[in-house]
């Protein structure tokens, strides 16, 4: 037995270890191994053992007790669940033996989660699920899962889509309460029989979009005038239906933008509004919001105005069709060559006008997916812009030009489309790099419309072997949706906007509200800039959504590849990272990353040059290389991971300049 003094010994021992534990709430974080990290709320991170691991998920908020570890650095050992932002999630059904899990796509988590008997609704190994956590391993350890619903099985048509759409939770359809709504809108609601429209329903407007395209929201007109043309842009009217005061336009706010897949669209309106009633479909009588412009033989853009209107479009002309007419290869269309024609002279004139007095985003090479039965890549196809898409993309802009400066004049607020230029967090950088490679830098203003664009064409135009244009891009801001006016320095116009898409785009649909508010007298309802930082929110995960589909199709199809051709292929650098940088495939235009970290010897990333160096290699955009796919990045969901030819990148030529380096 051991003696009073020994007991104390131990009583005080105990005491004193408890004095060094501190007990308090934390933020796990995970990392690729089994370890993670405890973040607390004075914002130290505490190593958490792979035991403790396994009792909570990255993102949880747990009790911790901080002890001092062997090391004398504090080890947090989870005591329990404070709250956790695992509830739903999809993920894929695997099996082991006769037990199966689902493997979560939840970022952070890797392990499997079990599904017992009773909980997995019919699930099949292979499956991709939409599930629910339904018991949490804080006691135990052994997180269990249950199946809400079956999204697909691995081979079935189109699930690269749906599953994705699934994950981020896009419903392609209104809920049933919304849409007995707008029924019921629409049954008692006849726009185009409104005596107060305008009627141009005797100008020959036509409709050119892709064959399939159902929800045709803009028609064209124009004809000759003495001193140019008098171009009419027909925008189709769902807030004809949808008014402001609706409690459907909330509905089409959440939804921000029909969301474009490859084989697939999330509509942002219901069919019976956006195909049907709405749509400028040949023949049919349709209300429309017309802007009616004047354009200069200069391509100069005049006096403008603003019609609510009703309109019928003569014909629904496809790009192809149309460019086949106006490059004289098909006579079909000759019936239509009087509005045909002068679209295709104005469209050339507003053209010509923007290349010389603006700025015009440079074409890149395109290319055409062919899909198969299974929704799959079949193959791709080089493709060029036509002359008819062209065409309609300068009325588009012509118009938007026109509705900015409307609702300006108006003091509306907004939206606005607003490019700033330069980002004012570089301004430093921005200074160096003008000294380091523009030729009487001193001489321009990059802040004002006119510096900014001879700014951008002196570094497209240049003939250095750096790519100056590609790399100026890391200063420059994004566009914005602003309450206010602004320039939109990416275009070198003074104000622009949005407003032929209102059937696709929320933004659109905003615009349409506050033109119909000027053109008749009222106050136009105030654009909160709140609403629009949302609104900008929505519009950038939507691209993330539909991208990460993209990659998957992408992944498969390059996976296919490989085994019939492994490589390498011929690729480019198109974009440069610190660590590595993305390829575009020169036969398909497929883009997939580098990981230079894996390449075996270190690299350093020179911003000045826009070069990765090692040694021996050198990469910047544009370099020629060549690559064999390797798999996919664990953290970007299917992006393709190449590996670099022994010899890519040794030729390169190293150019002189002041360093400033990140290692890769």
């Amino acid at each position: 037995m051991l003696d009073r003094d020994a007991l104390a010994q131990l009583k005080g021992l105990k005491t004193q270890i408890e004095s060094e534990k501190e007990r308090t709430e934390a933020v796990l974080r995970g990392t690729p191994a089994r370890y993670g990290f405890a973040r607390t709320d004075d914002g130290r991170e505490v190593f958490v053992p792979p035991d403790e691991m396994l009792k909570a998920f990255p993102g949880d908020r747990v009790r911790v007790c901080l002890r001092p570890g062997k090391d004398k650095r504090p080890i947090a050992e989870i005591e329990g669940l404070v709250d956790s932002p695992i509830g739903e999630f999809t993920g894929r059904c695997v099996s082991k033996g006769k037990a199966m899990f689902v493997e979560p796509d939840i970022p952070g988590v890797s392990r499997w989660l079990f599904l017992p008997p009773q909980a997995r609704n019919g699930a099949k190994t292979g499956d991709y699920l939409r599930c629910a956590l339904q018991r949490h391993p804080i006691r135990d350890g052994k997180p269990q899962a249950k199946v809400l619903a079956t999204i697909g099985a691995a081979d079935e048509p189109g699930i690269e889509n749906s599953y994705t759409m699934a994950k981020y939770g896009l419903e392609r359809e209104w809920s049933e309460g919304d849409k007995e709504k707008l029924n019921e809108i629409l049954a008692n609601a006849a726009p185009e029989n409104d005596p107060g429209r305008e009627d141009f329903s005797d100008l020959a407007f036509v409709t050119i979009d892709a064959a399939r395209t159902q929800d045709i929201d803009d028609a064209l007109y124009a004809e000759v005038t003495s001193d140019g043309w008098l171009l009419y842009v027909a925008i189709a009217d769902p807030t004809a239906y949808i008014t402001a005061d609706s409690p459907l336009r909330a509905t089409v706010a959440a939804r921000a933008s029909s969301a474009y897949f490859h084989g697939a669209v999330v509509p942002m309106l219901p069919e019976s509004i956006a195909q049907q009633r709405c749509a400028l479909t040949e023949g049919e009588l349709r209300a429309a919001l017309v802007c009616r412009v004047a354009i200069a033989e200069d391509g100069s853009v005049g006096e403008f105005k603003f019609f609510e209107a009703k309109i019928r479009s003569r014909a629904k002309l496809s790009y192809c069709a149309v460019d086949r007419y106006l490059s004289g290869q098909d006579e079909s269309l000759i019936c239509h060559a009087t509005p045909l024609e002068a679209l295709y002279q104005v469209s050339r004139a507003l053209r010509s006008r923007r290349e010389a007095n603006e700025l015009v985003m440079e074409d890149r090479q395109e290319f055409r997916w062919q899909l198969n039965d299974r929704g799959h890549i079949e193959s791709i196809e080089p493709c060029e812009k036509l002359s008819s898409q062209r065409l309609v993309e300068e009325c588009m802009v012509a118009t938007n030009r026109c509705a900015a400066v409307l609702l300006a004049d108006a003091g509306a607020s907004g939206p606005f489309v607003v490019h700033d230029g330069f980002r004012r967090d570089r301004l430093k950088d921005r200074e160096k790099f003008l000294e380091l490679y523009v030729k009487d830098a001193g001489s321009l203003d990059p802040d004002s419309l006119e510096g900014y664009r001879d700014l951008l064409r002196q570094l497209a135009a240049s003939e250095h072997e750096l790519p100056l244009r590609s790399m100026v891009n890391r200063l420059l801001t994004r566009a914005r949706l602003s309450k206010k006016p602004g320039a939109h320095m990416g275009m070198s116009l003074p104000l622009y906007t949005n407003c032929t898409s209102p059937l696709r785009k929320y933004l659109d649909f905003l615009v349409h509200l506050q033109i119909k508010a000027t053109l008749r007298g009222e106050a136009a309802a105030a654009c909160e800039q709140p609403e629009l930082d949302t609104l900008n929110q929505k519009l950038q995960k939507l691209r993330q959504i539909s991208n990460e589909a993209e990659r998957w199709l992408t992944l498969e199809y390059l996976q296919r590849q490989s085994e019939v051709a492994p490589g390498p292929w011929s690729a480019h650098v198109s974009h440069m990272g610190n660590n590595g940088f993305s390829v575009r495939l020169d036969d398909s235009g497929l883009e997939g990353y580098v990981d230079l970290r894996k390449a075996g010897e270190k690299f350093h990333f020179d911003k000045w040059t826009a070069t990765l160096k090692s040694k021996s290699r050198h990469f910047r955009v544009n370099t020629p290389v060549k690559v064999t796919l390797i798999g996919s990045d664990e953290e970007t969901a299917h992006l393709p991971l190449f590996k670099l030819d022994p010899n890519s990148g040794r030729k390169l030529e190293v150019i002189s300049q002041p360093e400033e380096t990140t290692d890769a």
